[in-house]
């Protein structure tokens, strides 16, 4: 069986920026666990696997034109903002006539991706944090000044520090930090010369540090924008390699602007 394969850097504006996520376009669903032995093999933070829709909604009207799955090298997630985006860039940037494209997950509804200028527009739940104690996960982290910790049901933990200084200083014990499971651990501060700095860790999911997560960000804008007083922000991922986000907390949805580079297309065999 011959499947394409691309690789896309997403959030970026140029090569090595951003996340990188395999995009793979499916006819069927493969079994499960050879879509995560092939997610293994591409050892990337995720990889997308498409499968299109087909016919339209009992009401007659245009229903979602994708199903949309996401895997780390070790398992399956609820929801990844990076590689939906990358999913997008890649059906709309095959397709000059079209603005949109709509993905429907098994978990996290259903997702958009829409041209914006020379990028793109990802709408992604809205997963507002509540505040929570998490000693063991601040204790991994290796802070001992936080301003506040929260989490979402969907094993989102959020942690709060002072200053963008704090986020970028950090330097995780990931073993201790695997130990509480498969849970996205986001740092945040208020940013230098951005509204809000972050950086993401999911040992537990196999992945130790995420360069730019979409999902984290459906968990912190709620949380800023409630704090600051605003529904759009800028944000800025401060991973090795980093990645710039716009923001906007929009009703039930948190839409996050970026751009995307395609680095490599390939066939896989299997």
């Amino acid at each position: 069986m011959r499947i394409p394969i691309v690789q896309i850097d997403a959030f970026a504006d140029r090569p090595f920026a951003g996340n990188p996520a395999a995009v793979m376009p499916l006819g069927a669903w493969l079994a499960d666990d050879v879509l995560q032995a092939i997610a293994a093999e591409n050892n990337l933070s995720e990889t997308a696997f498409l499968v299109p829709i087909t016919g339209s909604d009992d009401d007659g009207g245009a229903g979602p034109d994708f199903e949309l799955r996401w895997f780390t090298p070790t398992t399956e997630v609820v929801l990844c903002g990076h590689a939906t985006l990358a999913s997008g860039h890649f059906i709309l940037s095959s397709d000059p006539e079209r603005d949109s494209v709509r993905f429907v997950t098994r978990k996290a509804g259903e997702l958009s991706v829409t041209r914006a200028g020379d990028g793109y527009e990802l709408a992604l739940p809205a997963w507002a944090p509540s505040p929570k104690p998490l000693p063991a996960i601040v204790a991994g982290l290796g802070v001992s000044s936080v301003v506040e910790t929260l989490w979402h049901p969907h094993r989102y933990a959020l942690v709060v520090l002072e200053d963008a200084a704090a986020i970028r200083a950090l330097a995780p014990d990931f073993r201790a930090l695997a130990a509480e499971g498969d849970v996205l651990t986001i740092v945040t501060a208020p940013g230098d010369d951005t509204d809000i700095i972050s950086r993401a860790f999911a040992p537990g999911g196999g992945v130790n540090e995420d360069p730019v997560t979409g999902s984290a960000h459906a968990v912190m804008v709620p949380y800023w924008a409630k704090r600051l007083g605003r529904e759009r922000l800028t944000a800025y991922q401060a991973s090795a390699r980093g990645g710039h986000l716009t923001c906007r907390l929009e009703g039930d949805c948190v839409v996050l602007g970026g751009r995307c580079v395609t680095v490599i297309e390939g066939t896989f065999f299997l």
